[in-house]
């Protein structure tokens, strides 16, 4: 598998690069961002990833998510992968919660969206093997976080993947697809009626269904406009109460939906990812 260099830019003491390859899942060309930071020379170093929400692409953490003085500081990589596949060929949708940087980290079954719509696959096997490849990274401790549709991709994914993520967190979490309007349009335009192949991309039905995680860390601004109807972040936290998760859910006041919430409490979550990879490694 190769990589071409888009750029590559120092901060921190470390490199900020985004690269882009030919992907066997999607399809077509992907790209995504990678912040290594500075490190002795044979060192292999624990992985973040970062999984980005809706219309957005790996640009936006990168450039607003205020994460290298945070991962340089804790020795941390930073990948941050693209939402959807992309390219003329990919099939599309004028809607902003569908298509196109909104693919909602499926692997989808129905026309026209299968071919290229596999992003379930293409970040649990496709991405960590490049980034292993390419990259001085300790795939034995690796982490998960990501915002709204990304943070429902972060959930759903350590679910599906016991063991595999020492730490789990998310920035205002879609977290039950199958109970709101985002996740019914997606989950029905991209699998089905069937709502029996939904419950694997729902978090809270994940739970319920017997997955667990070693602990959660949780970030919600009261203030999001989308809480209520869209992320209905109290059937996350009754869902791990039932199950004995571990869970820290920190409903912020006054913090929006944005990249100023975001960007507000991301030093904490590396911070406290960094505890846990760490961890693993005693």
């Amino acid at each position: 598998m190769t990589l071409e260099q888009v750029s590559l830019n120092q901060a921190h003491g470390g490199q900020q690069g985004v690269w882009r390859h030919q992907s066997a899942e999607t399809g077509g060309t992907m790209s995504f961002s990678v912040f290594v930071p500075p490190h002795e020379e044979g060192a292999r170093l624990p992985v973040l990833w970062y999984l980005s929400g809706l219309t957005c692409t790996h640009a936006n953490v990168t450039e607003k998510g205020e994460f290298r003085a945070a991962c340089a500081r804790h020795g941390i990589i930073f990948v941050a992968p693209d939402t959807s596949p992309r390219g003329e060929d990919v099939a599309d949708d004028d809607a902003y919660d569908f298509g196109k940087g909104a693919g909602f980290y499926v692997d989808a079954t129905q026309a026209p969206w299968a071919p290229h719509y596999r992003m379930r696959s293409y970040i649990e096997q496709e991405l960590p093997a490049l980034v292993a490849q390419h990259f001085p990274a300790d795939m034995a401790r690796q982490g998960i976080t990501g915002h709204s549709m990304g943070g429902h991709g972060a959930l759903t994914i350590a679910l599906r993947n016991p063991g595999r993520f020492a730490s789990v967190s998310a920035f205002a979490p879609i977290v039950s697809p199958m109970q709101c309007p985002w996740g019914h349009k997606a989950l029905g335009g991209y699998l089905g009626d069937d709502q029996a192949a939904w419950r694997g991309y729902d978090a809270v039905a994940l739970i319920e269904d017997g997955a667990r995680l070693p602990d959660l860390l949780v970030d919600q601004g009261l203030a999001d406009g989308f809480l209520a109807e869209q992320l209905k972040t109290p059937l996350l936290e009754a869902a791990c109460r039932e199950a004995g998760i571990p869970a820290t859910i920190r409903m912020q006041a006054g913090y929006d939906h944005s990249y100023y919430f975001i960007s507000s409490f991301m030093a904490q979550h590396v911070k406290w990812h960094a505890q846990r990879l760490n961890q693993r490694a005693g």
